[in-house]
């Protein structure tokens, strides 16, 4: 009997997409490919076509990348509110038609939240469990 073939889970599939989703946008809006913002964007968009192939290198790529925006998520707060960098006034997010006047606590918050939900779906055993056993620091064989 043959073992159960992993199948790709579907919180890592939505991840996925939305760091494609947002690698692409931000390589649309970049000056130009020298830009280090547009060379993150395609070092993200490697990395994602690497967790599709079941890179065990990838692996370790998404555990870093998440674990360093909520470390950067975490500290944002105490980045903001440096007496030298502090902007007078509402903050103002613009979504499409929608609108709306939101305070900086609640901003925060869902940025963190949403780090601790990317380090949580990195962490799992179903997601580990995707990737191919064999320790290979190659991303793109």
């Amino acid at each position: 009997m043959q073992p159960a073939k992993p199948t790709l889970p579907k919180r890592l599939t939505a991840l996925m997409l939305i760091y494609a989703a947002a690698s692409f946008s931000g390589l649309m809006s970049a000056g130009s490919v020298s830009d280090l913002s547009s060379m993150l964007c395609m070092l993200t968009l490697l990395m994602v076509i690497a967790v599709f192939g079941r890179q065990k290198a990838a692996l370790y790529m998404l555990r870093g990348y998440s674990v360093l925006q909520l470390a950067f998520y975490s500290c944002l707060p105490a980045i903001m509110y440096d007496p030298e960098n502090l902007v007078a006034g509402p903050t103002t997010v613009d979504l499409g038609l929608f609108q709306a006047v939101v305070s900086d606590w609640i901003i925060f918050s869902v940025l963190i939240f949403m780090g601790a939900l990317q380090v949580w779906i990195s962490f799992d055993s179903k997601v580990k469990a995707w990737f191919k056993p064999r320790q290979s620091m190659n991303i793109m064989s």
